[in-house]
């Protein structure tokens, strides 16, 4: 029987990975999503990206999720007169909205929503980070800061500001456009940076319509403070840790994402870990001990799905770190230590029949013979639901809906397979069997468990469990119309 991967892979498609040949490679090394970062590359560029995933896909049989990455606003101070200066610790800085060039004193930060939030106390970082300030006296228009660490301040540096929630909408011009090329492109996904509050979700589902699933970013301190109403509004989650750990102590990020990884699978909804997680094969084809023991953390803890960001956009190996997280993910799940870990966390609370019936599937398939859970689903609810579970079996994701099997793609433990619209339970039964057959999941001697919503094309209607064979003779035997 084929041996099935449970975690998804994201890859981040770039200059190092734009051909039909590496993006067919990258799926063959075991990407499921392929992400499009909108804060680099042409609409023509993206497109043509999005293009070649499709005829790979086409060619390939199997669904593939497509994640347009929105920039959000980008927060830099303006530029120099005499090239960098050397902000040393102690000494007074000033950002203004003065539109003349910086010098070792004071430099433009055209961004008056700053200046309206800022209190006495607040922390400005700039840089990544590496250079830190305190807000010692401000005004509408200006900041006097103390540098509290120092370093090389220069042109268009980004900017970051912990303490305050910015009075800034999460979606600039450029998003808007941005997610209008995106839904019309038809990408399954679109992750929302710069998130706050659960109204900057709500803006961009309202301006996506249903075009895709919104996954928002946690990357800021304020979404983390607001994240069980984020994650209410959201479809998904990335746990986007490099701006996290630029904007929080760095070893506060690891039981942070620990946690955001626990309440959305107890929600039912997908969650990526992303960032730096095999940061030294963007150079290197061999990553180090530190970034394999990361990712396979990420694994242990129950994450959906890992990501890849310059490894395989911009990196000299970007096929490799597919395959090397795709081994990490195999070596973890077949450790026993990793069901232990799985198991202990799986939350007990059901209150609908579907989580009911899901419930019993996952039981069923545990304590008998089964092969996998095939489940029938229009907008994707009871295979996420399913997924919730971690059963031990694959998962057999199945659908009419072409663009619900995309999205699923980003579900843990998903086989996602297109069946024609049914009308009849006894044809789903039939369906299912075959599609265990064909993708290696079961054979004939084999039994699966069946679920699915009557009358069919109806969501939210899961409310029958049927254990099979996956002999076709048998099932029209013996399964009632």
């Amino acid at each position: 029987m084929r041996r099935h991967r449970k975690v998804k892979i994201v890859a981040t498609l770039g200059p190092a990975s734009s051909d039909f040949a590496t993006i067919r490679s990258l799926f063959e090394a075991g990407a499921d999503v392929f992400r499009l970062n909108m804060s680099h590359g042409t609409h023509e560029e993206q497109r043509a990206r999005y293009e070649i995933i499709r005829r790979v896909e086409a060619e390939s049989g199997r669904p593939i999720a497509v994640l347009a990455d929105l920039q959000g606003p980008k927060l830099r101070v303006g530029t120099f007169a005499n090239g960098p200066h050397d902000l040393t610790e102690g000494q007074s800085f000033r950002f203004d909205l003065d539109p003349a060039q910086g010098d070792a004193n004071r430099v433009q930060l055209p961004h008056p929503e700053i200046f309206a939030a800022l209190e006495p106390g607040a922390e400005l970082l700039v840089n990544d980070g590496k250079i830190r300030l305190q807000v010692t006296h401000c005004g509408p228009d200006f900041a006097d800061c103390m540098v509290t660490a120092g370093g090389a301040i220069s042109n268009r540096k980004g900017v970051n500001v912990p303490d305050v929630v910015l009075p800034l909408a999460a979606l600039s011009e450029k998003d808007r456009e941005d997610l209008e090329f995106a839904c019309e492109l038809g990408v399954d996904w679109l992750a929302l940076s710069f998130v706050q509050r659960p109204e900057d979700v709500i803006e961009a589902r309202e301006l996506a319509r249903g075009r895709a699933a919104i996954l928002s970013k946690i990357e800021k301190p304020a979404a983390v403070r607001a994240f069980s109403e984020i994650l209410k509004v959201s479809d998904g989650i990335m746990v986007a840790r490099g701006d996290l750990g630029v904007e929080l102590p760095v070893h506060s990020v690891p039981p942070i994402q620990k946690r955001l990884v626990r309440a959305c699978r107890a929600a039912a909804k997908p969650v990526i870990v992303a960032t730096q997680m095999l940061e030294s094969m963007i150079e290197s084809s061999m990553p180090t001990r530190a970034e394999v023991s990361d990712v396979a953390t990420a694994i242990y803890e129950g994450a959906d799905a890992v990501m890849l960001s310059a490894e395989s956009a911009a990196g000299a190996y970007p096929v490799e770190a597919v395959a090397t997280m795709d081994n990490v993910a195999r070596s973890v799940e077949s450790d026993p230590t990793y069901r232990d870990i799985i198991e202990s966390s799986r939350s007990a609370k059901r209150q609908t029949v579907a989580d009911a019936i899901v419930a019993a599937a996952r039981e069923i398939a545990e304590n008998t013979d089964i092969s996998c859970i095939c489940a029938f689903t229009q907008s994707g609810t009871t295979a996420s639901l399913t997924a919730r579970e971690r059963p031990r079996v694959p998962i057999v994701a199945m659908s009419s809906e072409q663009g619900t099997l995309r999205r699923l793609c980003l579900t843990w433990g998903t086989h996602c397979v297109k069946t024609p619209s049914l009308e009849r339970f006894k044809q789903a039964v039939v369906n299912a069997a075959k599609a265990a057959r064909d993708f290696g999941f079961a054979d004939e001697t084999n039994q699966i468990v069946v679920m699915a919503g009557v009358p069919f094309n109806v969501p939210g209607t899961t409310n029958i469990l049927r254990i099979a064979p996956c002999d076709e003779r048998l099932i029209y035997r013996t399964d009632p119309e």
